[in-house]
């Protein structure tokens, strides 16, 4: 039982490793030739590619990971406490109305993209960039009226 306990240590001290290599690979790895834009010459970062498959490689995890706990969670709490079991049931239906919203709020319009000349963002893609970047605006401006009123809440209690 001793050696289950340091899995997730070694597990998440290589994650870290491999995204710091990915992080350096990516600044410090080369160029792959360059790119003219409005007259200057930018230069195309050599593993690009590999950065970006490591990033989601890095949110699939999360996604699976947050499923299998909240799926666990919702089973335990339906065995001992009902109520507890429709309020994580509550939590996820919230998350999937943002993910609605966000969605409606994205759209399908080209994004121009300097240098880019593929079809990628254009329709589905673009909607869906569109949508990240609104459920990251709602989450963050939750995060932050959390813990304002988290330091409110705390101080009124003293």
């Amino acid at each position: 039982m001793k050696d289950y306990k340091l899995l997730p240590k070694i597990t998440l001290w290589s994650l870290l490793g491999l995204g710091i290599l990915f992080i350096l690979m990516f600044f410090l790895g080369g160029s792959n030739g360059s790119l003219e834009v409005a007259g200057d010459f930018l230069d195309i970062p050599r593993f690009s590619d590999a950065f970006l498959v490591w990033n989601y490689i890095l949110f699939g995890l999360v996604v699976l990971i947050t499923l299998c706990v909240v799926v666990i969670e919702f089973v335990e709490n339906w065995k001992t406490n009902r109520k507890k079991a429709y309020t994580t049931l509550g939590v996820v239906c919230g998350f999937l109305v943002l993910a609605c919203l966000c969605w409606v709020l994205g759209s399908p319009a080209e994004l121009h993209i300097i240098g880019y000349e593929g079809t990628d963002n254009v329709g589905f893609w673009a909607q869906l960039a569109d949508a990240v970047i609104y459920a990251c605006y709602f989450l963050i401006a939750a995060t932050l009226c959390t813990m304002i009123w988290g330091i409110v809440y705390t101080k009124r209690l003293k």
